[in-house]
């Protein structure tokens, strides 16, 4: 399943470092939201049943970044017109009072360490999954970790029920986060979003700007809905929030009230953080009962195979042509707790993807082959090293609570 190899060259890699803030959602709601329905059997519920997912809004087209620009205001206090433009169409697009929206924007305040944190690298950066792998995969996550899961062992159970998901997977990308909600973030996520979409510090990237400035557009809705106060939400640089670092489309899309409590509290609430977490990966295409990693063996040379991306692209026809040969599921895995009751039998009948792993300063490369499950947690965060390491810390707790790993 796992092949490590020398790297005879290093070329494009379709490899991404940086997180997927489009698809990342958390926030302190406080007023009520719909809960999800309750599970009337033992297999995962559907998407439809869990609650219905809203498409995301239209882009804000109007607005623009100026790398540099420290003040979104004018001197009278009024918002500068490109600012002006922007409330113009949030207000209309969104529905929302054009006072409020205004208000908001003349609130923000350019963050210059966001701006900082987010710049570019002035050299090109070696990338190295064994750096990567052991800043997360260590004995802080994997303690606090088992704790983690012991204390909330109940609503872990009920998220794998209800959405599939097992509960180190979950577990894991808490852990890969936030330390279980040891370090959120001390940025206001109005500010650190306005930053990001009226002063991004790359001018060749104008697709990162417009990302932060609908994020930024959503952060209003919510706010305008009460789920949520935009003037004292705190989150990370990037403006993730909460225990699993949710972006505010993926708190209006994923998020869900993990307690039936009315609201949804990714910061406060535990039980909303599992169950989002849950909820988000199924919608993102998680099948129960897959492991992350196919348990299969590689050619000599499986460079050749890899395609990048987020989703998977062989079928299994196509990866036995290749020389790939399946392997038994070790017997560990057949102990993971709890399994769907409907959990799917056979990982061959879905696509897969070559996933590499790259540690360029050691000239090495690993190779794993990756499933539908593997892809939906790209969804989270668009790296392989990302889900890699979440699958690799979620068997180390699964280990160390006497089940088996994910993979």
């Amino acid at each position: 399943m796992f092949k490590a190899v020398r790297i005879l060259q290093v070329g494009s890699i379709a490899l991404f470092l940086a997180g997927c803030a489009a698809n990342k959602t958390t926030a302190l709601a406080q007023a009520p939201l719909a809960s999800p329905a309750a599970a009337t059997s033992s297999s995962p519920m559907t998407a439809e049943a869990a609650m219905p997912v809203p498409e995301a809004a239209p882009s804000i087209e109007a607005g623009s970044s100026v790398v540099g620009l420290t003040s979104y205001r004018q001197a009278d206090g009024r918002l500068i017109p490109a600012i002006q433009a922007y409330a113009l169409e949030v207000a209309r697009v969104r529905h929302i009072p054009l006072a409020h929206v205004e208000a908001l924007l003349k609130d923000a305040q350019y963050n210059a360490t966001a701006a900082r944190l987010m710049a570019p690298a002035k050299t090109r950066i070696r990338r190295s999954w064994v750096t990567y792998r052991n800043r997360f995969v260590e004995p802080v996550r994997i303690n606090a970790g088992r704790t983690f899961w012991e204390q909330n062992k109940s609503t872990l159970d009920r998220a794998a029920r209800d959405y599939g998901v097992p509960p180190s997977i979950i577990v894991a990308i808490i852990g890969v986060e936030t330390i279980y909600g040891r370090h959120t973030g001390n940025f206001r996520v109005l500010d650190a979003l306005a930053t990001l979409g009226f002063s991004y510090p790359d001018d060749s990237r104008p697709e990162r700007s417009q990302l932060f400035r609908d994020q930024l557009a959503d952060l209003i809705q919510l706010d305008y809905e009460k789920k949520l106060n935009a003037k004292e939400a705190m989150g990370s640089f990037a403006g993730a929030m909460g225990l699993p670092q949710f972006m505010p489309g993926s708190l209006m899309r994923y998020a869900a009230d993990g307690n039936s409590d009315g609201r949804i509290d990714l910061l406060y609430t535990v039980d909303d953080a599992i169950v989002s977490v849950a909820r988000f990966l199924r919608l993102h295409g998680w099948v129960p009962g897959l492991p992350v990693f196919a348990p299969a063996t590689l050619p000599p040379n499986p460079q050749p195979m890899v395609v990048g991306g987020l989703y998977p692209t062989y079928d299994w026809t196509q990866l036995q042509a290749q020389g790939v040969a399946a392997r038994p599921l070790p017997g560990a895995q057949a102990a993971s707790a709890p399994k769907p009751a409907n959990a799917a039998a056979d990982w061959r009948q879905y696509k897969m993807g070559i996933v590499d792993l790259l540690d360029e300063p050691r000239k090495l490369a690993e190779y794993r082959i990756g499933t539908p499950n593997f892809f939906a947690i790209t969804h989270y965060n668009r790296s392989y090293f990302y889900a890699t390491s979440v699958n690799d810390l979620a068997k180390a707790l699964a280990d160390g609570m006497g089940y088996g790993g994910p993979d």
